[in-house]
């Protein structure tokens, strides 16, 4: 029988009251809370809480507090990124971010959404049963200012997400987006 963490990530309705997914959850919310503290000059205090909090970093990471997630683990993160302030990422199942990515403040990344109708949707106690679909940002992508983006989203390389965007489906490598819903305004050249 699987477990809730398997359930969720394999994007099955899972029960997000599970008592190991909330431990992570309360976990994640002490870091976020410490790295939100710490002094933005403290570089190594900084990366260490982030080796906690994150599945994955790799070299350059800068992230601006305050970061929100879920439960982190589940972010994975290339060399050279850039996350401005009051980003959300609701890593309920893996959010993979490539190299050279910039992520504009206020950013919202969700790999969880709910089913529409409420008599699917209402759980036990007070939680909504939840289902997830990943999201990947490729090698060189921008994301503008305040853009949403949904479960089982993949932005292509060299890709640029106007703000304010809305991202409801995939958008391939080389171009320019924007909107809501988002969509593709003139491939860039190669």
């Amino acid at each position: 029988m699987k477990t809730e963490k398997e359930k969720m990530l394999a994007g099955e309705i899972y029960d997000c009251g599970d008592p190991d997914l909330l431990s992570r959850w309360h976990e994640a919310k002490r870091l976020q809370k410490e790295y939100a503290q710490t002094d933005s000059r403290d570089r190594e205090k900084l990366k260490v809480i982030l080796d906690y909090l994150l599945g994955s970093q790799g070299e350059n990471v800068w992230i601006s507090a305050p970061f929100y997630v879920d439960y982190g683990e589940n972010i994975h993160i290339g060399n050279n990124v850039e996350i401005n302030m009051n980003c959300v990422f609701l890593d309920c199942n893996k959010i993979t971010i490539g190299n050279n990515v910039g992520i504009g403040p206020g950013v919202h990344i969700y790999a969880v959404t709910h089913p529409v109708n409420p008599a699917e949707r209402l759980g036990k106690d007070h939680f909504w049963k939840s289902f997830t679909a990943p999201v990947t940002l490729g090698n060189n992508v921008w994301i503008g200012g305040g853009s949403v983006i949904l479960p089982g989203v993949t932005i292509g390389d060299n890709t640029t997400i106007g703000a304010g965007s809305v991202v409801t489906k995939s958008i391939p490598a080389n171009c320019l987006a924007v909107g809501n819903p988002c969509k593709i305004i003139r491939y860039l050249d190669e």
